[in-house]
């Protein structure tokens, strides 16, 4: 394959762009979804990571319910959500998911997690019993799972493999070079071979990078091919938007038009599927992708 030379607009700070306006929260669909999930004493990622399509994903009746509570091990410079020393598991929390989703009357239900490091298999058994709970209460319901990446044990890796969701999702977040900045507690060969191995196991794979955090374009190459060669299924590709001051600040806001560029490539390279936008995340269109 020949070189691939996508054009990078020069690295300034620069205020947040027309095509980044988000819509209030409204609706009626909205306020159901809200009320579902507040009833059952759940967490999802759509609030703790501020994302920018809540509005968009809840009046669709959907949303990413975050399990194993909403305290975080780690403290990934990107990330709101809290970090610090987590609560006792909550052993009921499967039950509630899946009650949520039957409420919600959900055709794909998207399940991620804080990481809980302190937990001998991370908080995977949690995660089995979800996709458990949700499949016996909603027949018919696919399941996708947002993992964290379990410090690499095969065998808390394979409690949720062994659950056989219908999509497993691990995201690499960035390229290698930014790691110690951008998520220093992970590493990236790891979130790799965990990819691999689940594809190994016969499930259907997907990761999501964010852009913008000071990458240049022969990294983000690289990282595509990585994850080619590793047999990625699905890949997300979105903006990094910086939650709070507190955050790492944004290095570049990518047009609309590189993200465009980037999906062609994403197939050209070989994946199934490429959702590439400044407002794609993880679990946007995720219904679409099963």
């Amino acid at each position: 394959m020949e070189p691939i030379q996508i054009d990078l607009k020069p690295k300034k700070r620069e205020s947040r762009p027309d095509w980044l306006k988000i819509k209030v929260p409204l609706g009626t669909s909205y306020a159901e979804v809200k009320n579902i999930i507040h009833t059952q004493g759940l967490n999802t990622v759509c609030e703790d990571a501020r994302c920018p399509n809540m509005a968009d994903c809840w009046n669709r009746g959907t949303a990413t319910f975050m399990i194993l509570g909403d305290v975080c091990t780690r403290s990934c410079g990107f990330c709101s959500v809290k970090t610090g020393r987590p609560l006792e598991l909550d052993r009921d929390e499967p039950r509630r998911v899946a009650l949520a989703v039957k409420k919600m009357n959900l055709n794909h239900a998207v399940v991620t997690s804080v990481n809980r490091d302190e937990l001998p298999d991370g908080g995977a058994g949690i995660f089995a019993d979800t996709i458990h709970a949700i499949r016996s209460e909603v027949p018919g319901c696919t399941v996708e799972v947002l993992t964290p990446d379990f410090m690499g044990k095969q065998d808390a890796i394979l409690k949720v493999v062994d659950a056989r969701p219908d999509i497993m999702n691990h995201n690499i977040e960035t390229v290698p070079r930014l790691y110690r900045r951008v998520r220093p507690q992970a590493k990236y060969q790891r979130s790799l071979d965990l990819l691999e191995f689940s594809k190994q196991q016969g499930l259907t794979t997907k990761t999501g990078m964010m852009l913008g955090l000071g990458e240049d374009s022969d990294e983000i190459v690289q990282v595509m091919r990585d994850l080619r060669e590793h047999n990625v299924d699905i890949l997300t590709l979105g903006q990094y938007l910086q939650p709070t001051k507190n955050h790492l600040p944004v290095e570049r806001y990518v047009t609309p038009q590189e993200f465009a560029e980037w999906k062609d490539l994403g197939h050209k390279l070989g994946f199934k599927h490429v959702e590439s936008g400044p407002l794609v995340r993880s679990s946007y269109h995720a219904e679409e992708q099963v």
